[in-house]
């Protein structure tokens, strides 16, 4: 069982209209490329995701305290499948790209019309498998259709985080999404330490017995702490006063035909508004410009290396759209303007309790991507087990020589070294999440002139 199934869609595969001469030859070779999309359903195949007695009645489910998987008696669920064996937490693990070739057979969406066909795919959940022609043996992607989630916990949804990282894994490698350079190599750093330590977990899942009476003590910890109220203190101070930002930022409203760079203000950020002043001598009279962000696009524009942190503002006015551009001199300063500036789009303030986790979600994002001062420290002995054919997109693979990745792997290796599986696995989706285009999916439109 998984925490919020009407979260979960089912897609048909996507086709790649200039294979389909080898269609024949694709259908022989499906069944090794099943694993590389994520879990699947196939209906009527018996494998590890689907059986005959999926919707067998069964009493209430009960939870695995270490993963948050069903236990006996909803194993019932699974028929004669391997999850009926006890050993449900399989989805929970990360299945490696096996191979370079593997990769190549999959659908690469090249344009925004690409991109669209993917979410033609999406099967109705009020009609049955039958009527939108499915037919037996037919493989069925099983995805997030919204990229607004429920809350993650990783004590009890391992699964669904799986399942989270596995799509938004492929969402990268298959270039479904844009990343930058310095990006792509953090995101395969992550999925290098995350594929070793899901070896390692998969060995030892079933030894977790011990570890049934910690957790427990852990949870009535936790309890204990929130029935006495222990930071109420401090939770009340937030509320009564809504937090403000004020310091120099570099503001610049780009057009066609302009020479004028950046220029230095004055801003204080209150509410969900902006107020730009000459100096800060002359921030208690009227301002020089002032926009109102509620409801507007925000969109990051970052260069580690080149120390580059700007943000992009699309502000909804009469006129139709007012761009903005504010550039920050550090990491701390754009984490925090940035923070406040995506909850003011939505509406919010700083005052919200999501800013405090916002601006550490930022600066952790921009400390993944730092390049370690030292090379030397990175050990030889793991240039062997690391192929990076299967960790980076094919963009870069055509830049720059597999050697040259390789180090620059495992350069990024160095600052998730220590996260263990379930961090590693949150702190991709995170980054996942932080990319300027996520969130946003294509759908072809037709308009009737009239």
């Amino acid at each position: 069982d998984i925490r919020h199934p009407e979260e979960l869609s089912l897609l048909r595969k996507p086709r790649d209209p200039s294979k389909k001469k080898k269609k024949k030859l694709d259908d022989q070779c499906e069944d090794d490329t099943f694993e590389l999309e994520g879990p699947l359903i196939t209906p009527g195949s018996g494998n590890i995701y689907s059986s005959p007695g999926l919707y067998s009645k069964t009493m209430t489910p009960t939870y695995d305290a270490h993963d948050g998987s069903p236990l006996s008696p909803t194993s019932a669920w699974f028929g004669d499948s391997a999850l009926s064996e006890g050993n449900p937490g399989i989805l929970a693990v990360s299945q490696p790209v096996t191979s370079p070739e593997s990769l190549a057979k999959m659908y690469k969406p090249q344009t925004l019309l690409d991109k669209a066909k993917i979410n033609q795919g999406w099967l109705d959940s009020s009609r049955s498998l039958m009527e939108q022609e499915v037919k037996e043996n037919e493989a069925l992607l099983l995805r997030f259709k919204y990229y607004s989630f429920f809350d993650l916990n990783p004590k009890y949804d391992a699964i669904r985080i799986n399942q989270l990282y596995e799509q938004s894994k492929w969402a990268i490698l298959l270039e479904e999404i844009e990343c930058t350079e310095e990006e792509m190599m953090m995101f395969a750093a992550l999925q290098y330490h995350i594929n070793k330590l899901s070896i390692m977990s998969s060995e030892n899942h079933l030894n977790h017995s011990d570890k049934d009476v910690d957790e427990v003590d852990a949870a009535l910890s936790d309890l204990e702490i929130t029935l006495e109220g222990g930071k109420t203190a401090t939770i009340l101070g937030d509320i009564t006063s809504i937090p403000e930002l004020a310091d120099y930022i570099k503001v610049f409203k780009p057009k066609k035909l302009t020479l004028k760079g950046y220029k230095p203000y004055w801003c204080t950020f209150k509410d969900t508004s902006i107020s730009c002043y000459k100096s800060k001598e002359e921030s208690n009279g009227t301002p020089a410009h002032q926009m109102n962000l509620r409801g507007c696009e925000v969109t990051p524009d970052v260069n580690i290396s080149g120390q580059k942190f700007n943000i992009k503002l699309l502000i909804p006015v009469a006129e139709g759209m007012n761009e903005i551009w504010l550039r920050c001199d550090n990491e701390t300063q754009y984490a925090s303007w940035m923070a406040a500036c995506r909850l003011a789009s939505k509406g919010k303030t700083m005052a919200d309790s999501s800013y405090g986790l916002e601006v550490q979600n930022i600066l952790s994002f921009l400390k993944m991507q730092h390049l370690n001062p030292d090379p030397q420290l990175i050990p030889e002995q793991i240039n062997t087990d690391i192929n990076p054919e299967c960790l980076v997109s094919p963009r870069y693979l055509k830049k720059y020589k597999n050697k040259q990745i390789t180090a620059r792997i495992l350069e990024a290796h160095q600052n998730v070294a220590q996260m263990s599986l379930i961090e590693a696995k949150m702190r991709f989706i995170q980054a996942w999440q932080s990319l300027p285009e996520f969130g946003i999916t294509h759908f072809n439109a037709r308009w009737v002139r009239g």
